[in-house]
């Protein structure tokens, strides 16, 4: 397996700032190492193992620990598992696996199956909603209900939109190593301002081969096979996966389609009071 970090010091620096947020969080967890077919893949587990599962599934290019931080309450009523997604900048295996096809379903269904875990709720932001509608098309015997958070996979926003605002500012970041470039990144994508994903994605840009590889769409049928039921939180001002453009082909398309949820300020990246209605929202749920 080829290493996808540029080079072992940038691995280093990227993984810890990467313990730095874990630590930062002050929270009882523990580390399960679980192997699958596509790779070992790293969960870390907090909150007491009689509550009912909950798996957190983070966004591209980020880490386990980030998600856990913008959920910090959940595990009053779970036990949280976080995962860090295959081939992105933190603990588990670098294999690249293709958005096309279920792979990423069989992937988590295995991980699932592993730890023992039934009747999960999913949880996942961006790339992570991906994920969940892998699994559940997959097999979603083991899953209870989702919430997905601006999800990647059922619409896409403009390509041009996102080449100006994002790919160039990162690319010219990436050429200059000028921060500014990183902070109108960031600004373009992130609700609020936040140090450390200036610091942890000025690394990631840098030490990290990152997959540019354009994101596809759920077919209908697709859509029609899941049972589940799905909560969709989605962003207004999200320009990756516009947030009306999305409930309105949400309504359409899912069956087993709960409730939707548009937050009227939030870009692609929520604020913390959008994530403390988001936990609000999964915490009542389990009432």
């Amino acid at each position: 397996m080829s290493s996808l970090y540029k080079s072992e010091i940038g691995k280093k620096e990227i993984l810890e700032l990467y313990d730095q947020k874990l630590e930062g969080l002050k929270i009882s967890f523990q580390y399960k190492k679980v192997a699958t077919t596509f790779g070992e893949t790293n969960v870390i587990v907090t909150g007491s193992p009689e509550n009912p599962p909950l798996m957190i599934v983070h966004g591209s290019n980020g880490c386990a620990p980030i998600s856990l931080e913008a959920y910090p309450n959940l595990s009053e009523k779970f036990q949280v598992f976080a995962v860090d997604v295959l081939a992105q900048p933190n603990k588990s295996a670098q294999n690249r696996v293709s958005m096309k096809g279920l792979s990423y379903g069989y992937w988590m269904n295995e991980v699932l199956e592993k730890l023992q875990l039934k009747k999960v709720t999913l949880v996942g932001f961006s790339f992570g909603g991906l994920i969940i509608f892998k699994t559940l098309i997959q097999n979603e015997k083991a899953i209870k209900e989702s919430f997905v958070v601006a999800p990647a996979y059922i619409v896409n926003g403009s390509s041009m939109i996102a080449l100006l605002k994002v790919f160039i500012p990162m690319k010219r970041y990436i050429k200059t190593k000028k921060m500014k470039y990183v902070e109108r990144f960031l600004s373009t994508l992130f609700t609020d301002k936040d140090a450390f994903a200036v610091c942890y994605l000025s690394k990631v840009f840098l030490y990290f081969k990152m997959d540019f590889t354009p994101v596809p769409i759920i077919s209908k049928s697709e859509a029609r096979k899941i049972k589940t039921p799905i909560t969709i939180i989605a962003a207004k001002e999200d320009i990756l996966f516009p947030g009306e453009k999305m409930i309105k082909k949400a309504v359409r398309i899912f069956p087993s389609l709960k409730q939707t949820i548009l937050l009227e300020e939030s870009k692609h990246v929520q604020c913390s009071r959008d994530n403390l209605k988001i936990e609000r929202l999964i915490l009542e749920e389990e009432v």
